[in-house]
Order: C-alpha cells, then sequence, then structure tokens
C-alpha cells in the first residue's frame, strides 16, 4: 500500500505529470489499443529488451487484462546491439517466427553515449527504416518506441546524452508517420518523469541503476510509458455502491449477494480481469508514473458512509483502509499489496518469470546458434539446420503448455468484500 508520505506526493505529482505529458499521443491517425486478440509478438531490441524487465511487465498487462486473448510473446533482445544489427538480422530473428506485430527499441546504443552525431544518427535512422520496409512487406504490425531518457543523476556524462537522445531520436515520429503506423515516444516521457524525481530530490527512487539499464521499477516505468501511448484501456473494473439508494453500478464486474448494514456493505464481486501487481520496490516510484491510474484502475465507490475511517476486507482479509470522503470520491485498489487477489496476480508474474527463461534460453542457446563450421565439415550444414528447426519446435511447444497454464491462473476468481467503519 502507499504510504502516507507517497498519499500526500500524489496529488501535488499528478497535476504536474498530467500536464508534462500533454500531447504525448501514438502517431498519426492510430488510435485505438495495438496489441490484438491471439497476437503473436515480438520484443526486438538491445540489452534493455534483453533484461526481460518492461517486456515482461507489459506481457503482464496484457495477460491480466485480457485473460481470454491466447497470445505468444517472444523476446529478440540482444545486449549491446543497434539498429544495423536489428536490420541484419530481422529477417532471421523476428520474420522467421511468423509474428503478426513486433515492437522496435533501438537507440540507446546507436547514440553512441556522448554528443550527437549526425553519421550515427543517418545510420541509426535508415536501418530502422529497413525493418519497418521489411516488416511492411511481411504484413507485420510495427510499434516503434524510442529507448528511455537516461537518468542524469547515475549515468556518467548523463546529462550531456540526455539532450543527444532528444536530437538523436527526433526523426522516428516522422518515420512512423511515413509507415503510418504508432510511435510510442518514451524518451521523452520518461525525462519528464525523471525531473519530477529530481525535484522532489529523492535519490533513493531509482528506476535504472546505472542510470540506464532497468531494475524491476524501471520495467514499470517503461511499460507504463509504452503502454499507455499505445492506449492501453486503464480500467481493470468498476463497482458503485450507493447505500441509500441501495443501488449498484458494476463496469467490467459482477456484484452478487449485497447486505447492506449500519454504516457498512458486503458484496461478493467477480471481475472480468486482475488488476496488476505492483511490487514492494516500486511503490515509492508510483506518484511519478501517474499512480498507474491510466494503466491500472481498480475502481471502488461507497458513497452513503458516515464520517469516519473504514476497512476494506477481501475475503476476511484487510487490504486497505480509507476515508468515507475517499470512498464517496471513489478509490483505485489496483495498487494495493495484500490479500487474494494480489496474491494471485503476484503468481502469474512470477509464472511468467519462469517461462521467459525458457523463452531466453531458446532464443539464445537455438535461435541464435548458428556455428561457422570449416569446409571439412560443411555436410553438416544441413543436417544442423535440421535438429535446430526440430529443438525450436520442441521448445516452443514447452513455451505455448507454460503459457496455457499461465491463461488458467488469470482467469479471474469471485471474492467477499466488505467495507466496514474502523473500530
Amino acid at each position: 500500500m502507499v504510504s502516507t508520505l507517497l498519499r500526500k506526493m500524489i496529488l501535488g505529482l499528478l497535476c504536474t505529470w498530467l500536464i508534462a505529458n500533454q500531447g504525448l499521443t501514438v502517431s498519426g491517425a492510430e488510435k485505438e489499443f495495438f496489441f490484438k486478440p491471439k497476437d503473436k509478438i515480438v520484443f526486438l531490441g538491445d540489452s534493455i529488451t534483453e533484461q526481460y524487465q518492461y517486456s515482461s511487465y507489459i506481457e503482464f498487462y496484457l495477460t491480466t487484462r485480457f485473460p481470454n486473448w491466447q497470445l505468444t510473446f517472444l523476446n529478440a533482445g540482444i545486449s549491446g546491439d543497434t539498429a544495423n544489427g536489428g536490420a541484419n538480422r530481422f529477417q532471421s530473428h523476428i520474420l522467421d517466427e511468423k509474428p503478426t506485430c513486433v515492437t522496435i527499441d533501438f537507440g540507446m546504443n546507436d547514440g553512441g553515449y556522448g554528443k550527437f552525431d549526425k553519421n550515427r544518427n543517418k545510420v541509426f535512422i535508415e536501418k530502422t527504416k529497413a525493418m519497418l520496409e521489411m516488416a511492411k512487406k511481411a504484413g507485420v504490425r510495427v510499434a516503434l518506441i524510442s529507448p528511455n531518457a537516461v537518468d542524469r543523476r547515475y549515468k556518467s556524462n548523463g546529462a550531456e546524452y540526455l539532450e543527444t537522445q532528444k536530437e538523436f531520436y527526433a526523426p522516428l515520429k516522422q518515420l512512423a508517420e511515413e509507415f503510418n503506423l504508432p510511435y510510442a515516444d518514451q524518451y521523452t516521457m520518461t525525462r519528464k518523469e525523471f525531473e519530477m524525481i529530481e525535484k522532489a530530490n529523492l535519490p533513493k527512487v531509482r528506476p535504472f541503476g546505472d542510470g540506464f539499464h532497468t531494475s524491476p521499477p524501471g520495467g514499470i516505468m517503461m511499460a507504463h510509458s509504452i503502454l499507455t501511448l499505445l492506449n492501453a484501456p486503464a480500467l481493470v473494473s468498476s463497482v458503485k455502491i450507493n447505500l441509500e439508494g441501495k443501488s449498484i453500478k458494476a463496469d467490467q464486474a459482477e456484484v452478487t449477494e449485497t447486505e447492506y448494514g449500519n454504516n457498512s456493505v458486503s458484496f461478493t464481486r467477480k471481475d472480468n480481469c486482475l488488476p496488476l501487481w505492483v511490487f514492494p520496490d516500486a511503490q515509492t516510484l508510483l506518484p511519478f508514473i501517474n499512480n498507474l491510474d491510466d494503466l491500472n484502475r481498480y475502481e471502488l465507490q461507497v458513497s452513503g458512509l458516515a464520517s469516519g475511517k473504514y476497512s476494506i476486507l477481501i475475503d476476511d482479509k484487510e487490504v486497505a483502509q480509507y476515508s468515507a470522503e475517499e470512498l464517496a470520491k471513489g478509490v483505485n485498489l489496483g495498487n494495493i499489496d495484500k490479500g487474494p487477489i494480489v496474491d494471485q496476480a503476484k503468481a502469474v508474474f512470477n509464472a511468467i518469470n519462469k517461462k521467459n527463461g525458457k523463452v531466453h534460453y531458446r532464443f539464445r542457446q537455438v535461435v541464435m546458434f548458428n556455428p561457422n563450421l570449416p569446409d571439412w565439415l560443411s555436410d553438416l550444414s544441413g543436417e544442423i539446420q535440421k535438429r535446430k528447426k526440430v529443438q525450436l519446435d520442441k521448445i516452443l511447444l514447452e513455451i505455448a503448455k507454460e503459457q496455457e497454464e499461465i491463461y488458467k491462473m488469470v482467469q479471474p476468481k469471485p471474492h467477499k468484500f466488505k467495507v466496514v467503519a474502523v473500530k
């Protein structure tokens, strides 16, 4: 649960965040959410992608928010890579997997970590364009993403490179418009969030440990910016109860077995999907990423309560406390840190990470396996490629089975909610 100190920070920072992020929208006419049911998704990029931080949290969002979409997730991130490398391997690492869509996130290494270099930028744009042309020809949807801003507090020459990034990534927007595809300007969004962190003078809020590689909170920060810029739905579900009129309005949820008491109410709530789990060391980051109000709205509103403090219990376990005034306005339970719904979401997240260990093994040890055989072993090339395909298919089947189990785990369950006065 967000601490009292953080609660006080949120109100002031929220207005700043909303003003700072005006205009950060998907380019062109594309307004609907990028990802679709039954998508086979490949995340393409460098070491930040290979960390499986932001990509796994995007996967976590898509799995929990759309528990019946039957998605497939692969990751083709390679440490140290650039757009040049991505273009060279786009056929073998992306198109050969036959995806329906791919996210492309290059540029961190391309800029060289120094002053702006127009020659580097020229290669970056040319190679990015080459990938977009290959994807278009193959009928693969693309979301083009600028890298996260570096945290200049902890990156050597970070202040200089932060400005290089701004100029280096600027042509991506025009490139996205040229190909009529969504562009998530993650750099601009995360830079403004870092500026808020700096203003608050909180050195322990450190989403990127070395200033550019993500820690787990940085993965949430990146996923939040990418998903919201790609128009991800914010609402998990909403329940609004009026005690005076004994009326209930539910959106993306079913409410049954309602019992009204003296300044209390209990009901069974079955949501259509799960909220996200925000792990403990990411809680201090929440005020700077809009408290996830634009991504993880798990709403409860109860009006007609007498003034005072009230406990929210789920299956008889207290998960939060709010005042009658807060409940009358409506609260977001999406960031609570305990209770049966959190336990279920946490188990799903852990299962995704476990499965992605196999995804990473398949990519690094099999997809990337391409021995340079000497002439006297060249006759084995055909057999090696045959065995490689067998192994790729075998591991992909294992991944699919684990994904199937994850979709079983993520199915929503009914829970008994109680709103009672704190004694």
